[in-house]
């Protein structure tokens, strides 16, 4: 492009050559993550897909929206940002899953102040990477240079994915009946939910990034910052040969205000604390936050990242598959009782 053409709006604060370079870094990533269906370049005013419908009764197409949070802010603390990306994925992508439905495709929005390609670029090829774990294309994006909008250094990451179900295979809950089991699988950490307490907790604990989390052999950095696992692989692995009931990703909400979700309102959930392991961090912010364990499971997922509620008979069939994979662990956690009147739909044993 021609400078000259460009200098009004550069000297507004909008650098459209940056934008450019930013494209051009970033196609080769955006062209790993190609799947079949996938129609059209980056570059587009749209992004064009062809899904594969063939033995499918009735298809239906499942979206979920989100971004990272306050997260980032932690991302800028430690200057590295090449992993927000996955969360962002795994944030839209895992809500997808729990409706059994398959990733097709995922786009990304990356709003800040004054536009720096390299940071820009390290947050986009984190989304590559999650769409590579979701096995989703990334099919587009938008890149939003606002000048006023944002503070020097801030930025902001959004987007959505859409997936595709069959009609019949549709996972919404209202299978689950007294005796069920609830598994649970592991969290690599806190996610990417509940940053701003987490950022408050570390400020006033005089932490610094290269500390080593008690419990671990870690920093502080590489933990808070570890990305949210993407559980595509363990859903598809379980529902290839066996019916999940319901699913849920554990997200804001912790435990109390996710499960429920996916409950008929004739049942509540039992769980038992204590049956799975929890990673060091949550230890740590609940004794630096003087918080009590309802209190955390109120907030963080505390080391489940994702629940299934199966069948008695085909929950020692499932955990062997899900311990089997390299990435998680699983444990059975609870079961599913019948609700006392206006009982709360999730019941914790501490004991």
């Amino acid at each position: 492009m021609s400078s000259s053409r460009s200098d009004a709006y550069t000297s507004a604060g909008v650098n459209i050559n940056a934008g450019n370079e930013l494209v051009s870094r970033i196609k080769a990533m955006v062209a790993s993550t190609q799947t079949h269906g996938v129609m059209s370049d980056i570059g587009g005013f749209g992004g064009l897909f062809r899904p594969d419908i063939s033995g499918m009764q009735s298809p239906v197409l499942v979206s979920g929206t989100d971004g990272v949070g306050t997260k980032l802010k932690m991302a800028s603390m430690f200057n590295k940002h090449d992993t927000v990306g996955i969360d962002l994925v795994a944030m839209s992508v895992n809500d997808c899953l729990v409706l059994g439905a398959k990733p097709l495709f995922f786009l990304d929005y990356f709003g800040c102040g004054e536009l720096d390609v390299s940071l820009a670029a390290d947050g986009v090829s984190g989304v590559g990477e999650g769409c590579r774990q979701s096995g989703c294309a990334l099919l587009g994006g938008e890149t939003a240079e606002m000048p006023g909008m944002y503070e020097n250094g801030d930025y902001d990451l959004a987007g959505f994915c859409v997936g595709l179900v069959d009609s019949p295979d549709i996972v919404d809950g209202s299978s689950i009946s007294v005796g069920d089991v609830i598994i649970g699988i592991g969290s690599s950490g806190v996610h990417s939910n509940g940053y701003s307490l987490v950022r408050k907790i570390y400020e006033a604990s005089g932490a610094k990034a290269d500390d080593i989390v008690p419990g671990t052999d870690r920093t502080f950095a590489d933990v808070l910052l570890a990305p949210t696992i993407i559980y595509a692989d363990q859903v598809k692995a379980v529902m290839r040969d066996h019916k999940i009931k319901g699913m849920v990703h554990v997200t804001g909400g912790g435990f109390y205000d996710n499960i429920p979700r996916v409950l008929p309102s004739s049942v509540c959930a039992s769980i038992k604390f204590g049956s799975w392991d929890r990673p060091a961090i949550f230890e740590w912010l609940k004794d630096k936050g003087d918080l009590s364990w309802p209190e955390m499971l109120q907030i963080f997922n505390c080391g489940i990242g994702y629940i299934m509620v199966v069948d008695r008979r085909t929950a020692d069939e499932i955990l062997p598959i899900l311990n089997s994979m390299d990435s998680t662990s699983a444990w059975e956690i609870g079961s599913i009782v019948r609700r006392k009147d206006d009982q709360e739909q999730v019941e914790i044993s501490f004991e």
